[in-house]
């Protein structure tokens, strides 16, 4: 926090560091350097009066706002470590990840607002810690007037807040300590806690986002990623507060109150450099440009795209539509686990040649190899394969928090020697990076990476559905979508009904967004003869590759494949109609 806070305040107190783009238009929220600072250090103070110390793991679960950014901060000043969890995960979700991490606190606020609704984050919360016996306090903060249910545990956050000093040292911490947790989808169904570190990662995170957005002082930095994700981490919060900058906070979404509102917030906070997702381009490319040249765009510079691949036809309109014809736009690829950006067409030699939906060039450091499918290295252009780094870099994760096997299993044993990204990618004529997709059972909903073991997972609590298997598919908006196979203990004709219940089951164990958009009732799963679900033959029928099944002698029993072409069929023209 020294580095994001203080050593702006003893310059420039009064630098606007957060400008808090509320749900409301027109209700932005500035704070300075100078007052960030003062709300870190009394939000710190009272995490310490109440037991919370060095290495203690605190879980945040809460919008986007300047207060969310103090508790990361605070947590970060004292040596604990923050779990931030995405304000819209389910109570089982945000109870799962409490207990693999052994939280001691968890910071909330009463409720959320987004989109002109109100959620439940206090009540979710409640339901979640019932079941946590590490969980000591959870700190209540006031989002909305509305009063909430107050337990013996519960901490009114600001009340304390305002008793507390507003001074506090900053602990020493090693550069390899722990900073944060943050966790992601695995392709098996437990989501694993990805552990970055002090030093490393803070280095990482601010060079990225000085030199890939060409990022100046006095420059206002819009990136419209929740905190809940790893872009809200390096690029809301740490990456540009470590530079000194000013970064925007976006509470609402891309459609609320209108399909403007993007731009809206563009042409009124004066915002230089545009960092957000494909999906939500892809949405508002449907609305038509006219929402876009409603408003003045004159103070973009660069624009950026993140989270999933994007397709041509969304990086045209990004390109032309939003920025002009004139402004910089990076496609930007990196993980969870890599901390920060590693493949962008930025940095580059000046007006360097940006390939639309490609991200092109490697960032200072980053050695990427592609390996075949023997695990050599594949040499030369217009080549493919699986993606791997070959040095480390100082943002790289360093373990998956009380699973160092998996750690090792997941990102170092397919190829040894390397860091497996378990993405593969097309490396061009010219010597240019694009990234093609994931290469295991990992999909992505409008940017939130997914295991499909997951939603299986979920799905299979259900007592009248023994089987399920889960596949992605091409999604318009969503970039892809979830498609659910499932086997019925009974030919029952209430199956209708068992669709949503399985709906209502994802949505609560996981969270609304992966519920899946398609369920089809099979009579059984296709699968080889050790047991193995073949999710690829699920894949071909859902994309309408059947023509091109490929060996499908290790099955089971072959005849499976035109059980199931036949139930898709059916559905497809039962849809249709």
């Amino acid at each position: 926090t020294v580095n994001c806070l203080d050593q702006h305040v003893e310059k420039s107190p009064n630098r606007v560091a957060l400008i808090w783009e509320r749900d409301e238009p027109g209700t932005a929220v500035h704070v300075t350097y100078r007052e960030l600072l003062d709300l870190t250090c009394r939000l710190a103070n009272t995490l310490k009066k109440y037991g919370i110390q060095k290495g203690d793991r605190v879980a945040i679960y809460m919008s986007v706002s300047p207060l969310s950014v103090a508790a990361m901060l605070a947590c970060a000043r004292i040596g604990a470590v923050h779990t931030v969890i995405f304000a819209g995960f389910s109570a089982e979700s945000l109870a799962g990840r409490i207990m693999d991490s052994g939280c001691k606190a968890v910071i909330t606020y009463n409720q959320g607002v987004r989109g002109g609704r109100t959620t439940e984050l206090k009540a979710t919360v409640d339901e979640a810690v019932k079941n946590c016996p590490s969980i000591k306090h959870v700190f209540v903060a006031q989002r909305t007037d509305n009063k909430v249910q107050m337990g013996d545990r519960d901490i009114p956050l600001e009340e304390e807040m305002t008793k507390a000093d507003s001074v506090c040292t900053p602990e020493s911490m090693d550069s390899e300590d722990m900073l944060f947790m943050l966790y992601t989808s695995g392709s098996t169904g437990k989501p694993k806690g990805i552990v970055h570190t002090q030093a490393g990662y803070l280095l990482y995170a601010a060079l990225t986002h000085k030199y890939v957005f060409d990022y100046q002082q006095g420059d206002v930095f819009g990136c419209v990623a929740d905190i809940g994700w790893i872009t809200g981490h390096s690029y809301v919060v740490y990456g540009p507060l470590c530079n000194g900058a000013t970064s925007v906070l976006f509470e609402s979404t891309p459609v609320y109150p209108d399909p403007g509102r993007y731009w809206e917030m563009v042409q009124r906070l004066k915002i230089n450099q545009f960092y957000g997702a494909p999906t939500a381009i892809r949405l508002l490319l449907n609305y038509g440009e006219e929402w876009v040249k409603k408003y003045d765009r004159s103070s973009l510079k660069v624009l950026g795209s993140v989270g999933e691949p994007i397709n041509k036809e969304a990086w045209q309109w990004f390109y032309q539509v939003v920025g002009e014809g004139r402004c910089a736009l990076v496609d930007t690829w990196w993980q969870t686990e890599t901390g920060g950006i590693c493949i962008a067409p930025r940095p580059s030699e000046e007006k360097a040649e940006i390939v639309p939906a490609m991200a092109m060039r490697p960032f200072f450091g980053i050695v990427p190899v592609l390996m075949d499918e023997n695990g050599e290295v594949i040499e030369g252009n217009d080549v493919s394969g699986a993606l791997c780094i070959a040095q480390p870099w100082p943002g790289m994760a360093r373990t998956i928090h009380g699973d160092h096997q998996r750690f090792i299993d997941s990102y170092f044993k397919a190829y040894p020697g390397y860091y497996f990204t378990g993405d593969g990618a097309y490396r061009s004529q010219k010597g240019y990076y694009q990234i093609t997709g994931r290469m295991d059972d990992i999909i992505n909903i409008s940017g939130h990476r997914l295991g499909t073991a997951e939603i299986e997972d979920a799905m299979a609590d259900h007592p009248e559905v023994p089987e399920t298997a889960v596949v992605g598919y091409p999604h318009k908006i969503k970039g892809e979508g979830a498609f659910a196979f499932i086997v019925l203990k009974e030919q029952t004709a209430h199956a209708d009904h068992i669709k949503e219940e399985l709906k209502t089951l994802v949505a609560s164990k996981i969270a609304k967004y992966a519920v899946p958009d398609h369920i089809l009732v099979v009579k059984r799963l296709p699968k080889t003869r050790s047991g193995k679900i073949m999710r690829r033959l699920l894949r071909k029928v859902i994309t309408e590759q059947s023509g091109n099944m490929g060996d499908v002698t290790t099955l089971d029993d072959p005849s499976v494949v035109k059980e199931i072409l036949d139930a898709y069929q059916k559905y497809k023209e039962k849809s249709s109609s």
